[in-house]
């Protein structure tokens, strides 16, 4: 009995390795992603069925699903939205942009105003001030926030908000905010604050998923001003960490109709944690002094495109004289690795900034794998020098520029909830331009000597630590 049992099991096994197989093939975003998972399932079945189904999918369906389910209320809040924009609308006449508009799935805007946040002391001194300013409401998310000096101070600033009855929207990722404690939470509920976590793990198809993180940092207050970028919320962002030192990280604070946007992708992401379509403004705030265009670009595992990858393609396409990417974990696919080359080939300024201290082995290790490739094509590779990089920016030329929370790694690209702001704006990109400048002094050239005279050993754990690149 005992052995049929065990036959019967094995049975199951192999045909839930098979049945995953044919999903894999039919879902996989990338042939090589297809390809190792069919062999993986088919081959050892044990392992990677349960490994698949918690790291394999490459779509979010739930959230899919959830979109669906208040289509017609979406519908109808958005029209209004857009209605009220209207007035505001950009208008792109450059193709560039307009792919942009059609990617992100919402408008360019004027009427907007920009300021670079460098670093976390000026990142969180502005969000603090923003939440005293706030009368109607904040809607505030992270991924990750720690129990710490920062932390409490955030809670504190979020407790007297709801006390001086702002209503108060928290929304945190699980995963990233997994050692985040219920006093904290219970403690913000009690002022007053609605507080929920970003849950990829919610209902039975989803239980065992840790992929599809929701990786967006974004406040917004009163509809009117927003902020974006790579800042969690820990004293290490402050540079306060001893292992890592210094802290480099840029935050945007946006005023005017762009604002909406940021709000729009966090209303979807409250949704999809809570069931609730809250209420909030609509109603565009013009900045008096400035008008600047900007145009918010979410992105994520429910789209039914990659967003991300195609955003940073783009970029790198539409470069002429100058494209500067600065990006802490840099493991990008072929698609971005042969944009790349082309670029340094036809002659345009490329330079990615890295860090030079790992906060990711894997990651700093699968770089030595390309990095030759892409130095032989002329592209220029920094390690930044004074602590750990984290800063999530690019520049295009003297025309544009763009911050954000995406990384150029598989999990930016195809897994994560990310969020960007793209500004076509020559003084912005003039602001950008400044600020990366003082970052390469602050920079050492990356060689191919260095990277080829390594030892035989270092280089066959880089190419072993890049075939893990898709789940990095």
């Amino acid at each position: 009995m005992a052995s049929w049992l065990f036959g019967l099991l094995i049975l199951v096994i192999h045909v839930l390795g098979v049945l995953s197989a044919v999903q894999a093939l039919m879902s996989s975003r990338t042939s090589q992603g297809a390809i190792a998972w069919m062999i993986s399932l088919v081959t050892i079945p044990y392992l990677a069925v349960p490994l698949y189904w918690v790291f394999g999918r490459p779509r979010f369906y739930g959230y899919v699903s959830a979109r669906g389910e208040r289509d017609t209320v979406l519908r109808r809040v958005l029209a209004r939205y857009r209605n009220l924009v209207e007035p505001y609308l950009a208008g792109a006449k450059e193709a560039d942009v307009k792919a942009v508009e059609k990617l992100a799935m919402m408008p360019l805007t004027s009427g907007n105003s920009t300021r670079l946040l460098v670093d976390g002391r000026a990142t969180f001194d502005s969000l603090f001030a923003g939440i005293e300013r706030a009368e109607e409401y904040i809607v505030v998310q992270f991924f990750i926030v720690r129990e710490d000096a920062l932390g409490r101070e955030l809670k504190q600033h979020l407790q007297d908000a709801a006390q001086r009855d702002v209503r108060v929207y928290f929304l945190y990722d699980e995963i990233g905010c997994h050692q985040l404690s219920e006093r904290y939470l219970n403690d913000l509920r009690e002022a007053g604050v609605l507080v929920t976590a970003f849950h990829s793990s919610k209902g039975f198809r989803h239980r065992f998923q840790l992929n599809f993180r929701n990786h967006r940092k974004v406040m917004v207050v009163d509809g009117r001003e927003g902020w974006i970028g790579g800042s969690n919320v820990g004293v290490e962002y402050l540079g306060e960490s001893p292992r890592h030192g210094h802290w480099r990280d840029t935050h945007l604070h946006l005023i005017g109709p762009s604002v909406l946007g940021l709000q729009e992708a966090f209303w979807e992401d409250w949704h999809w944690a809570t069931g609730e379509v809250i209420s909030l403004s609509w109603k565009p705030w013009i900045h008096p002094d400035e008008s600047r265009n900007v145009v918010i670009v979410p992105s994520g595992p429910a789209d039914p495109q990659e967003t991300a990858s195609l955003l940073v393609q783009h970029a790198i396409h539409s470069a002429h004289e100058r494209l500067w990417v600065t990006s802490p974990y840099f493991v990008p696919d072929h698609s971005v690795q042969d944009a790349l080359r082309l670029a340094a080939m036809r002659g345009v300024d490329v330079r990615i900034m890295i860090p030079e201290r790992p906060d990711h082995l894997l990651v700093f290790l699968s770089a030595f794998s390309f990095l030759p490739d892409m130095l032989r094509a002329g592209v220029k590779v920094y390690r930044y020098q004074p602590g750990f990089l984290h800063q999530k920016v690019i520049l295009i030329d003297d025309v544009a520029a763009s911050v954000g929370t995406v990384n150029l790694d598989n999990r930016s690209f195809r897994l994560n909830f990310e969020i960007t702001a793209f500004v076509p704006d020559r003084r912005f990109a003039a602001d950008v331009h400044d600020m990366l400048e003082r970052d390469f002094q602050a920079c050492r050239d990356v060689t191919l000597e260095e990277i080829q005279s390594r030892a035989l050993w270092r280089k066959l754990l880089s190419r072993a630590a890049y075939l893990l690149a898709p789940v990095q």
